[in-house]
């Protein structure tokens, strides 16, 4: 990470996130405020505990993960299953980011890691969505519940919102995913506060623009662009998981390529596989490739540490 304290860059990332909580609140009702009550206490339950075991204290910048928690549950439908939540949470806190260390040896993104654990174990309950405006109560189960906009996308290449309901997040999908506008908004404030990686969010959303173009999944290719950048929580995952700095290369250009390959390696599952949201899978297969940039920068720091101690020698 930059020298930047992950409190500091929490507190950026929360008063980002809330308002996309406060949206989903608003179409979707007081079921996604307990889940994500659950998913939030989960996540500090977890890393309290997990820190306690190793022999370490909580500080602030601990509280990242209930950050984290939050991605989580912006990233479910809103009437997911409070088990359902609770177990993603915990498997994202304890298995993919403790076990290997906690915060400080970070190789998975723990929302990635936890939604590819959710789609694995519970497919249907992830990918059925219920309509904007239709509430559900604390103990209510969903009813009627649809397909995503993404899916229908993907599948068709209809698109049958207009720009107004896609900007407002006036469509069926992730809760947190679909608010295009306060999402453009969180872009801008992180990218600007440096509290995500301006490089991999550009080459994320670059990646994307650029074979949407090139090989577009409708006639219409500037439509093509548009509802690709979206659809299928590419946004989203551009801003809290791609361009997460515990996770992404330091260095700008690295970056850019990281994300860059995260998003075209995504837009080859869905055009060939039709599968939504295959950005969050895709980051969780590059993490290879992440561990390599940080290996190569890390490599050239230490020479360059090493030449300027040569130098000074002299």
């Amino acid at each position: 990470m930059n020298q930047k304290k992950e409190s500091r860059i929490w507190l950026d990332e929360m008063i980002t996130l809330l308002p996309l909580a406060l949206m989903a609140f608003f179409y979707y009702g007081v079921h996604f405020a307990v889940m994500a009550a659950v998913c939030i206490f989960t996540g500090l339950a977890a890393e309290f505990a997990a820190l306690r075991l190793m022999h370490r204290e909580f500080t602030a910048d601990d509280l990242m993960c209930t950050s984290d928690a939050l991605i989580i549950a912006l990233m479910f439908p809103a009437v997911m299953d409070y088990k359902i939540a609770f177990l993603a949470v915990l498997f994202g806190s304890v298995v993919a980011k403790n076990v290997f260390g906690g915060r400080r040896n970070m190789i998975f993104s723990p929302a990635a890691a936890a939604y590819v654990f959710t789609l694995t174990s519970w497919g249907r309950e992830l990918l059925m969505y219920p309509s904007p405006h239709a509430h559900t109560g604390i103990a209510e189960k969903a009813k009627d519940l649809v397909v995503s906009a993404s899916h229908t996308f993907n599948m068709t290449g209809k698109m049958e919102y207009s720009d107004f309901e896609i900007l407002m997040g006036n469509f069926s999908g992730p809760c947190g995913a679909v608010s295009i506008m306060l999402l453009v908004i969180a872009a801008a404030m992180l990218i600007f506060r440096k509290d995500i990686s301006a490089g991999a969010f550009i080459g994320t959303i670059s990646g994307t623009a650029v074979f949407a173009f090139i090989t577009p999944m409708i006639a219409d290719r500037s439509d093509s662009v548009k509802y690709s950048l979206v659809t299928n929580m590419v946004l989203f995952a551009a801003i809290y998981i791609v361009s997460d700095r515990r996770t992404a290369p330091k260095k700008s250009y690295y970056a850019f390529f990281y994300g860059f390959f995260i998003a075209v390696a995504s837009y080859i599952l869905i055009i060939t596989t039709a599968q939504e949201n295959t950005i969050v899978l895709a980051t969780v297969l590059f993490t290879p490739a992440a561990m390599g940039f940080r290996m190569l920068e890390h490599k050239i720091e230490q020479a360059e540490k090493e030449q300027a101690k040569e130098e000074a020698a002299r």
